[in-house]
């Protein structure tokens, strides 16, 4: 009953907005869970603190800086566009996205010097970087900023925001809060485009 409570209380009770996607898809999927740590930077994301101590993110702000990351992404050549992921459970969904809106993903390990050196095999110039997190991808993190390309970054918590500059506040840690974020992340960019999505969430979900 308690789990049940905290879920309730988790959303803000505004009427008046109205989400992507129903709220309660937001809060099934997790993407509302932060972590026990936040820096000063993701307060201002920060809805409440819950009794075990877990910082819970306003998914109303999600949903908005999601809007915001679309109308963003859709004005670059798809190809133009890195998406990265570190994070396991970010690799599938980050790949599926970049597949979905035509863009790049590098999964894994990312190689010092993709963006910086040009005699790289795997060297690539992107216009703007997406990051499934800025800690765990901060080599990409350093390496757009070092170029001079903006960054998206899905941001937790615990996240520092110094070399993001749009974030999307989500649980970036969950599977199933990844395909979500990712799935929405692509729905509301073909959207920009005049075009719509035909996968769904499920498509996007990183197996077990």
């Amino acid at each position: 009953m308690e789990d049940i409570i905290d879920i309730k209380q988790d959303v803000k009770q505004d009427t008046g907005y109205e989400s992507i996607i129903p709220q309660d898809e937001y809060l099934t999927a997790g993407i509302h869970i932060g972590t026990q740590q936040k820096t000063k930077e993701m307060m201002r994301f920060v809805y409440r603190v819950r009794t075990d101590g877990l910082y819970v993110l306003d998914i109303q702000a999600t949903d908005q800086r999601i809007r915001l990351a679309a109308k963003l992404l859709a004005k670059y050549d798809p190809q133009k566009i890195l998406v990265v992921s570190a994070r396991q459970y970010g690799y599938y969904p980050s790949e599926m996205f970049a597949k979905v809106i035509g863009a790049r993903a590098e999964i894994g390990r990312f190689i010092p010097g993709t963006m910086t050196n040009p005699k790289l095999h795997k060297f690539i110039e992107p216009d703007i970087l997406v990051v499934t997190d800025p800690s765990g991808d901060m080599q990409a993190v350093n390496e757009a900023v070092n170029i001079g390309i903006p960054v998206i970054g899905l941001c937790d918590t615990n996240n520092s925001l110094g070399n993001v500059d749009l974030v999307i506040p989500t649980n970036n840690k969950g599977r199933k809060a990844l395909a979500l974020i990712y799935w929405l992340l692509a729905k509301k960019t073909l959207e920009e485009r005049g075009d719509t999505i035909t996968h769904t969430v499920a498509d996007f979900e990183a197996e077990l």
